[in-house]
């Protein structure tokens, strides 16, 4: 068994305003977002797929002010409706305090859908290009955000006996999978290595948001037999199939249906990859 290497939450705090390590990895996620999608728009202006880079550029730091509120908002209230909205009935304030933890990645996924559809409707602009830039740089986020929960002690994993397991202080004295670093890895690095290199292939546009859609839902409902499941909800049926593994599934058909659905034969299967 490893020890549990407990980090305070909070990095500093100045009178009532708190620096917390779970506000910092969303913070990383987005820039390196931002960077990445950066790097995209460059590389397509290079091979001349672009007409006005700068035009793109200033899209890009709206778009981000829009999906960072997206992400949060819909996070937050995707954990509220899917994972406790009983409890969330009974104590509404609890709703805003997003630095007890506590966010739906695919309740997120639909926030962000939603704020970009606007910002890119509002803007003339095509959203599943955009779409497409952001899917193959998600997994940076998603990598910081499981290390947030990790440092959190939270979204723990089951019980076992595996040399690595570690004692969660919020999960009893149970050694259990360090389900958080199990997520952080393949929903990270090892999704990241299978959509970066696609982000120069010249698909029809919405097509590499699909194949997000479904790596990450089959990368997840896999995942979710190692993490412990919500106390309040337990298994929803079956006696194994957990809240989680639902979304997951759901996420990942609708990502099969949307790359069967976007297909432009006009368009050239080219590289713009440098």
């Amino acid at each position: 068994m490893i020890p549990y290497p407990q980090l305070d939450p909070t990095i500093v705090r100045i009178g009532p305003f708190a620096l917390r390590w779970y506000g910092l990895m969303y913070l990383l996620g987005f820039l390196a977002s931002f960077f990445l999608v950066k790097r995209q728009i460059r590389q397509e202006a290079e091979r001349g797929f672009l007409k006005d880079r700068e035009r793109e550029e200033r899209l890009l730091e709206g778009i981000l002010v829009a999906l960072v509120l997206g992400v949060i908002v819909g996070g937050r209230l995707g954990y509220v409706l899917f994972y406790n909205p009983g409890f969330f009935l009974k104590h509404p304030l609890e709703i805003l305090a997003t630095w007890h933890g506590g966010m739906s990645f695919h309740g997120g996924a639909i926030g962000v859908a939603l704020a970009g559809w606007i910002y890119c409707r509002r803007h003339n602009t095509d959203f599943f290009l955009w779409a497409d830039r952001f899917a193959v740089t998600v997994p940076v986020g998603l990598f910081f955000g499981r290390i947030g929960n990790f440092i959190n002690g939270e979204l723990f994993g089951r019980p076992t006996d595996v040399p690595w397991a570690m004692i969660f202080p919020q999960g009893g004295l149970v050694p259990r999978h360090p389900s958080q670093l199990y997520e952080a890895l393949c929903e990270g690095p090892v999704l990241f290595a299978i959509l970066w290199p696609l982000r120069g292939k010249r698909w029809p546009t919405g097509r590499k948001l699909a194949l997000f859609f479904v790596c990450y839902g089959v990368i997840r409902f896999f995942l979710e037999f190692f993490r412990e499941p919500d106390p309040q909800l337990g298994f929803i049926a079956f006696g194994w199939l957990t809240m989680g593994q639902l979304l997951s599934v759901l996420l990942a058909l609708f990502g099969l249906v949307l790359f069967l659905l976007r297909k432009n034969p006009r368009q050239e299967e080219e590289d713009v990859t440098g």
